[in-house]
């Protein structure tokens, strides 16, 4: 299939074609949906070279795995692909703490209990949002987009981090506490 045909194909043909070897539906895949998959990661990782290291391995397991996904109508390649990279992130993060644990090991100062009523998101460009999430302690940006963005249970982040459930609801509070100063910092600074 000639290049400019190929850019207009749909999510299914796109992926039926990875799954074949099409190493032109490959080039295609990686250019319409890394940037969105790397998004993934760097809400995961920290560092951008860890990030192009685990993107790098989450698209050999994307395409060598193509053969399993099953279309569930729009959407659901970019959805599968995206739990792929956020696994990978995961998976990263373990194997960078096997031997330390991403358990809060230093006290922390006491947080508001609010966790951010009041925040106006609206009002922070998603950018800004994603670099402050990216700004949080390890441990606490982990189990928040395990949480948040994942929708994974507290004791399925417990099982996957290898951390308590206490652990995890303490990690989850601080993260979405600093996480709303971080935002009203930035309002504030940029509504002045």
């Amino acid at each position: 299939m000639k290049q400019a045909s190929m850019q207009n194909i749909d999510e299914c043909t796109l992926a039926e074609r990875v799954a074949s070897g099409d190493a032109g539906a490959m080039r295609l895949l990686y250019d319409r949906y890394v940037p969105q998959l790397a998004s993934v990661c760097a809400r995961y990782i920290a560092s951008d070279d860890d990030v192009k290291d685990v993107l790098q391995d989450s698209f050999v397991a994307i395409f060598t795995s193509m053969g399993s996904f099953h279309y569930k109508g729009e959407g659901s390649l970019r959805a599968w692909m995206s739990r792929i990279v956020a696994n990978r992130s995961i998976n990263a993060l373990r194997d960078m703490h096997r031997t330390a644990s991403i358990e809060i090991t230093q006290p922390l100062p006491d947080v508001p209990d609010d966790e951010g009523e009041g925040v106006e998101l609206d009002r922070v460009p998603l950018d800004a949002i994603h670099a402050m999430i990216r700004q949080l302690p390890e441990g606490y940006r982990a189990v928040f987009n395990m949480s948040v963005m994942e929708h994974y249970s507290h004791s399925e982040i417990a099982a996957l981090l290898g951390v308590k459930n206490d652990s995890v609801a303490s990690q989850l509070h601080r993260a979405k506490a600093q996480l709303a100063q971080k935002i009203k910092d930035y309002i504030k600074l940029h509504n002045q």
